[in-house]
């Protein structure tokens, strides 16, 4: 028997996303007392955050190099220095500030613009259990939208992309079979045929690049930015 990764429970195709379907998800449990920390953007920016000085980053947080810390940092600086597949933009943050700038660049200078979270209303220790739908999914109509997901490193970064393709993001009420409450933030992708082969989803789906839309949830301590209609 294939034993996949509980936390790989967050994928789905647009046909799930319907009133009264049933389906395990995960969603990760994260304590604000332990998770990194936002630097200011002063502090940020003093630091280097560059592939090319990780043996300096490595010294400057006094991780040795075959550690899982090390491991970590020179994975989160190799994803974003990668370059964007067609038709994304993308960027990392290592403030909140450098995110709302570069999120509002992305938009138009005069563009306003929300955030979008995944939130437990009613909180369990589970991290993966069946959820069913409790109302019809919300669709949130937006021309462009900016995922923002939270990386393995010292302190807080923010890896943060937008997809010209078409996606349609969703505001979904889920309860789970323990009594819990999750207001989810959840997006299908329609256009899947740039993405790399190797991606998770399409093992998790049994599907492949191009073949059908892509959805996921959101876990809590991710971002979605949308602009707010004119």
């Amino acid at each position: 028997m294939h034993h996949m990764d509980p936390a790989l429970n967050v994928f789905f195709t647009p046909k799930d996303l319907k009133l009264g379907k049933t389906m395990p998800i995960y969603f990760s449990k994260n304590d604000p007392s332990t998770s990194p920390r936002i630097l200011p953007r002063e502090e940020a920016a003093s630091i280097p955050f560059s592939i090319s000085k990780l043996p300096y980053l490595l010294e400057f947080f006094s991780f040795t190099q075959d550690s899982p810390q090390a491991k970590a940092i020179e994975y989160t600086l190799t994803q974003c220095e990668l370059e964007p597949i067609r038709g994304e933009a993308k960027f990392c943050a290592a403030s909140i500030e450098s995110m709302l700038d570069l999120v509002g660049a992305l938009f138009g200078s005069s563009t306003k613009f929300k955030v979008l979270t995944t939130t437990q209303l009613k909180k369990s220790t589970t991290l993966l259990q069946n959820y069913t739908v409790l109302e019809a999914p919300k669709e949130i109509l937006a021309p462009k939208m900016i995922g923002c997901h939270t990386m393995p490193y010292p302190y807080a970064v923010f890896y943060c992309h937008s997809q010209e393709s078409e996606n349609m993001l969703y505001q979904v009420l889920l309860g789970g079979e323990n009594g819990e409450r999750v207001e989810a933030a959840a997006v299908c992708h329609f256009d899947t045929s740039q993405w790399d082969p190797s991606h998770v989803a399409f093992s998790v789906l049994g599907v492949q690049p191009g073949s059908c839309p892509v959805c996921h949830f959101f876990p809590a301590d991710n971002l979605v930015w949308v602009p707010l209609p004119a």
